[in-house]
């Protein structure tokens, strides 16, 4: 039996998860994920114990719904 999950299905840290939407350019910091854990607005997550889990195909997803459509300034 195969355990291990595509890169991202598999559960990461908030701090992980953070540092892998930076890196796919959605700029944010662990602190802001535990903010929106909270108050939410954030990206889905679990808990397993104490630590919260985020799989990063959902936070992309959550993060490339945060998009707005492109901007396009001045122009002819």
């Amino acid at each position: 039996m195969n355990h291990t999950a595509e890169p991202q299905d598999r559960l990461l840290s908030r701090a992980d998860v953070a540092r892998a939407l930076t890196e796919h350019g959605f700029r944010i910091a662990e602190a802001t994920l535990a903010t929106k854990a909270v108050r939410g607005g954030g990206p889905p997550y679990q808990v397993f114990g104490k630590y919260a889990l985020y799989r990063l195909s959902d936070a992309l997803a959550w993060a490339q719904e945060r998009l707005t459509a492109p901007v396009h300034v001045g122009g002819k």
